[in-house]
């Protein structure tokens, strides 16, 4: 515990570990929480946490050498985890981990809609235009990120809505209310996921009562395999694009995976049973900036 004679202590003061443990661990003791896209960089991240604040959580991706090593550390660090490979475009594919999610656990909780990403194809690049927009891979990037999103709530809110009791976090974007050049599919899944999130959590506290929430998370720019080439060079410094993204966020950096833990933790807990229909922005300022 804390010793305010000792000077040591002074520079170090922590929770001592029973005090620490008994904070953490019982925030999520006995929920059972689904994450779609469980092995990227931030839902992995995500993942690790829950399971460390006590959470039973179910990983679902779709590479299992990923997902068998996502659990592995997850369980090496005394957690509780298991892996499913899943397609979240695929309703076949998402029932049947329904059953083997209900098999293993008996419910379902939480549901973490964080399967998504962008498609090359689904951009105007800077010497194209709208007339160049390849359009089969639009609909590819709508249907990883808006479909994959529906699709998911509506095989495992199955399970909620018979228990009258669930909760829903979806992941929408900055590129929301401030659309980047380029990205035209990927932001305009994200905005209607937005707008779902809030639909979807009218709908279900309406009709099956205040137990059923629903809210997104709203990330900034965070460094992943996805967007990495886009904002950094080989060397490791910025592109131009990636200068850009730092100039406008007054923090002056992009975010670490583990900054979004706390956001989805408390949406996870009962800590927020009043949050629905809410979207939570980490971002380092970046929607608050106007650049001037």
């Amino acid at each position: 515990m804390y010793d305010n004679t000792s000077e040591e202590s002074l520079k170090t003061y922590t929770f001592a570990p029973d005090l620490k443990h008994h904070l953490t661990m019982s925030k999520l003791k006995d929920k059972v929480i689904v994450i779609t896209g469980a092995t990227g960089v931030l839902c992995r991240a995500i993942a690790l946490n829950l399971a460390e604040n006590g959470a039973t959580v179910v990983c679902l991706a779709r590479k299992k050498e990923a997902g068998d090593a996502l659990v592995k550390e997850i369980t090496d660090k005394g957690g509780k985890a298991y892996f499913f490979t899943t397609d979240v475009t695929d309703i076949e594919k998402l029932k049947k981990n329904r059953e083997e999610i209900l098999a293993t656990c008996g419910t379902i909780d939480v549901l973490i809609n964080g399967a998504g990403g962008n498609m090359p194809g689904a951009n105007v690049l800077p010497d194209q235009s709208l007339l160049d927009l390849d359009l089969d891979e639009l609909r590819k990037a709508i249907d990883l990120n808006l479909y994959g999103t529906i699709y998911p709530t509506q095989i495992f809110s199955e399970v909620m809505i018979r228990n009258k009791k669930g909760n829903i976090i979806n992941f929408t974007s900055v590129t929301v209310d401030r659309p980047m050049t380029r990205v035209i599919g990927y932001s305009s899944a994200k905005a209607a996921i937005a707008n779902f999130t809030k639909w979807l959590a009218v709908e279900f506290a309406q009709k099956y009562g205040d137990q059923m929430r629903v809210n997104a998370i709203r990330p900034g720019f965070y460094l992943t395999e996805q967007n990495r080439s886009l904002l950094t060079n080989p060397d490791g410094s910025l592109t131009e694009r990636g200068g850009k993204i730092i100039n406008m966020t007054p923090m002056g950096r992009m975010g670490r995976p583990e900054e979004l833990c706390g956001a989805v933790l408390y949406l996870c807990s009962d800590d927020s049973s009043f949050m629905n229909g809410q979207t939570i922005t980490v971002d380092g300022g970046f929607e608050t900036y106007s650049g001037v």
